[in-house]
């Protein structure tokens, strides 16, 4: 039987397992050590729905990221929690066992390993959540400039053209980013985030196109989505090129550069339009030509996922499915009455 399409979702992958976003909850799906898999369910409501004027063209973009920021990382938490738990099992099992040795090793073996408290462990991961977004705007923000600026001093065409200094300044912010996500792909860890996150794909496409929602019929589909997080940093950083060559060069550089961060907000919003627009279009060959960067670019933030990821992106989107279904009845069964 096939999905009715009543509404766009998105997600994205965390660790072992999917969040997936319809219009009114937030849910997440783990797979646990021992092969369950474990779901999160929260309510959400955007603050465009309840307030009119964020509902607005550019700002709707700007609260739409922030929204996404806050329950990224808290299902980014909450899937920490859940592995810190399997790990913690597994060092339990281990002590046990170690107690079955002959006396005579007990010894001469160290005292017993102490494992660290698990809000220790998720502040810890909290913290480093922290300060990948401040290197995040210090690799993809501060170096850029810094060598644009630098290399200005050599090459004074690109002091005196602001569009080219801008294109500079872009083009080494995309060459970072992509050697950044590069060699995130190699380690092991993240390369099955990666795979999540093309099971996380494959599986809104399947309900996109009313597919069942089971994993002989999501596998086929493709793991690179158009309205992508990794498109959509694309086209944040082609948009940036325009946008920032609006913002005047300030002769002090730590200025100049507070300057650009001020307007991250404001490229973000408009890139969010320009996704969702080129979303509605995709079929347009001219639209497809304009976010082949972005979808060239998920093939290393998305890898072909085996049937138990799938498994977890399907349990997430259908829980999300079934939550939006219950909350209409209930709105029809309240309009009733």
């Amino acid at each position: 039987m096939s999905q009715k399409i009543d509404f766009a979702v998105g997600g994205q992958a965390v660790i072992e397992g999917v969040m997936i976003r319809s219009p009114n909850f937030v849910t997440v799906a783990v797979r646990k050590k021992d092969g369950s898999i474990k779901i999160k369910e929260d309510p959400f409501r955007s603050l465009t729905k309840k307030f009119r004027l964020l509902a607005i063209p550019i700002i709707r973009g700007i609260i739409n990221l922030f929204e996404m920021m806050i329950f990224g990382m808290k299902a980014l938490n909450f899937s920490a929690e859940e592995y810190t738990e399997d790990q913690d099992e597994d060092e339990t099992t281990s002590a046990r066992s170690d107690k079955t040795h002959s006396n005579q090793t007990k010894l001469h073996q160290a005292a017993p390993h102490q494992t660290k408290p698990r809000w220790f462990t998720i502040a810890t991961f909290t913290f480093s959540l922290i300060v990948s977004f401040a290197l995040a705007i210090f690799l993809f923000k501060f170096i850029p400039l810094a060598l644009t600026t630098w290399l200005q001093k050599i090459f004074p065409a690109i002091a005196k053209y602001t569009l080219l200094f801008n294109l500079i300044d872009g083009l080494i912010r995309i060459s970072i980013f992509l050697l950044y996500i590069f060699v995130l792909s190699i380690f092991k860890s993240f390369r099955r985030i990666f795979e999540y996150h093309g099971a996380e794909h494959k599986s809104i496409f399947a309900y996109e196109k009313g597919h069942t929602l089971t994993p002989a019929e999501i596998r086929p589909e493709c793991p690179r989505h158009p309205r992508c997080g990794t498109s959509f940093i694309v086209i944040v950083l082609v948009i940036s090129i325009l946008l920032l060559s609006l913002v005047p060069k300030h002769p002090v550089f730590y200025i100049h550069f507070l300057r650009r961060l001020a307007i991250i907000p404001f490229i973000a919003g408009a890139a969010y339009e320009v996704l969702k627009w080129t979303a509605k279009h995709r079929h347009n060959w001219l639209v497809g030509l304009f976010t082949y960067p972005g979808i060239l670019t998920q093939y290393i933030t998305t890898k072909e996922p085996d049937e138990k990821q799938i498994e977890v992106a399907v349990a997430a989107l259908k829980k999300a499915l079934e939550l939006e279904h219950d909350r209409q009845q209930q709105k029809e069964s309240d309009n009733v009455t």
